[in-house]
């Protein structure tokens, strides 16, 4: 898959000089690692989580001046787990990318026990050096869990800087000792990957397998990213695990399924990242008939609710998209092609005078318009190329409010449309908006989610490793 993990920022770096400016809009956390206020309701305040699970958020200091967040996060199962993972597909694999994918074909993808995740360093084009720190990390937490071979490793942050190995080291025992599976276990864990995000993301869920109706299974998962995100992965780390009983044969390509229709249909600022890895767990802790053919409907349906929750949990990371202040869908309709409907799609959620002119909130259709002509087009140098996906009288576009009422129309089959103003900009108040692209050219379609481009976007990466 094309997923990456983007490099994880502190959240001290959130507070921004820019809120200064009278009438400004901030989304970041300040200086106190406190919240946004208008984030906290994507915060949950309790959760139903998988059995056998448990899992610990632990102050390591990766970054010398942290001394106050969560920085190493451990999930764990008592029990051997079915396990996948979808890594980046940056050339600039990090460290623990590439001893985890190296480790999960060893295993085939079973017998897994646990994740170690710290925030703070990237351990990206490190060397030798930075591999054998990642295999540490590994062996460390197997030591813990009375296991071998059975710890998978991530980790998010500056790219290019060696891990503080023995500080995560030493640590690793007292992440392993407050080990627990309350909300509150399962909260703190969710912060501890966090680098610039403004809150954790976490997710918890029920659901039912037509062969075990009876049985309720469970599903939780947290993720992490808010700049260096872009499908392949993006600046990003999840976990997903389960309580459901799935062999390892199938939850590679469950997995896969959920992770092309989730994260990899979301872009903050379309850069990629070294590191981006999502790994799914199931332990089976639950009971009932295990799901080993892709045949059954046990499969469909636990991949169909894989997906919607890795989707929920997708979206979250573009919520909290570094200054971002809109939550962004574009959705491209009527295509000869899925693929040339997802590349569209794509380009315009990603285009940087698309995404300042919703922080703006100017209707500026033609900006979408512009990026849609010149998404499937030939590379400089090369022969011009046919688009048949595209043709500029059949294409419309529109804005679809959040709040029910009818779509703006603004270009009609190649016309424009005489748009109210008034109306544009009170859509455009909204935090959430669709932008419905119709290309009248079949019944292909993708969506992709997105956010905006503000000022803050600029100070925080530009003040990154200050």
């Amino acid at each position: 898959m094309a997923l990456q993990s983007s490099v994880c920022r502190t959240s001290g770096q959130l507070s921004r000089l820019v809120s200064k400016v009278a009438g400004a809009r901030f989304y970041s956390a300040p200086v106190s690692g406190s919240i946004p206020a208008a984030k906290r309701k994507y915060v949950p305040t309790s959760g139903t989580y998988p059995r056998g699970f448990k899992v610990s958020g632990t102050i390591v200091g990766v970054k010398p001046k942290n001394t106050t967040k969560p920085d190493l996060a451990f999930i764990t199962s008592d029990t051997p787990c079915a396990a996948a993972a979808v890594f980046t597909k940056n050339k600039f694999q990090a460290a623990p990318v590439t001893f985890s994918r190296a480790l999960l074909q060893q295993q085939k993808n079973s017998g897994l026990r646990g994740v170690i995740i710290n925030s703070g360093c990237a351990n990206a084009v490190t060397g030798k050096g930075g591999l054998e720190d990642a295999e540490r990390m590994a062996k460390e937490a197997d030591k813990s869990l009375g296991a071998d071979k059975a710890t998978i490793v991530m980790s998010t942050g500056v790219i290019g800087q060696r891990l503080p190995i023995q500080k995560i080291l030493d640590k690793v025992p007292v992440a392993y000792e407050g080990l627990g599976d309350t909300h509150k276990h399962w909260l703190t864990c969710a912060t501890a990957i966090c680098t610039t995000d403004t809150f954790p993301k976490l997710i918890s869920k029920t659901f039912t397998l037509p062969s075990s109706p009876s049985v309720e299974y469970r599903i939780a998962g947290t993720t992490k990213g808010a700049g260096m995100i872009h499908p392949n992965m993006a600046t990003l780390l999840g976990v997903i695990a389960t309580d459901a009983p799935i062999s390892p044969a199938v939850i590679p390509p469950i997995l896969k399924y959920a992770v092309d229709r989730s994260f990899n249909s979301i872009t903050i600022d379309g850069d990629t990242s070294t590191n981006d890895t999502i790994a799914l767990l199931a332990n089976g802790a639950a009971g009932g008939q295990g799901v080993t053919s892709e045949d059954s409907a046990d499969f469909k349906a636990f991949r169909d609710v894989v997906t919607d929750f890795a989707t929920d949990l997708a979206k979250l990371v573009v919520r909290d998209g570094e200054g971002a202040t809109k939550f962004v869908t574009i959705r491209v309709t009527e295509s000869s092609s899925e693929d040339g409907a997802r590349k569209i799609a794509s380009t315009i959620a990603r285009s940087p005078l698309v995404k300042t002119a919703l922080y703006g909130k100017d209707a500026n259709w033609g900006r979408i318009l512009c990026a849609t002509g010149y998404s499937l087009i030939s590379e400089p140098g090369q022969p011009v190329n046919d688009v048949e996906e595209i043709v500029p009288e059949k294409t419309s576009v529109s804005f679809v409010p959040t709040d029910g009422s009818p779509e703006l129309k603004l270009l009609v089959n190649g016309e424009p449309e005489v748009v109210d103003e008034t109306r544009a900009a009170q859509i455009l108040e909204h935090e959430d908006l669709e932008i419905l692209v119709r290309l009248g050219t079949g019944k292909k379609e993708a969506t992709y989610w997105t956010c905006d481009y503000s000022h803050e976007y600029i100070t925080i990466n530009g003040d990154y490793r200050t």
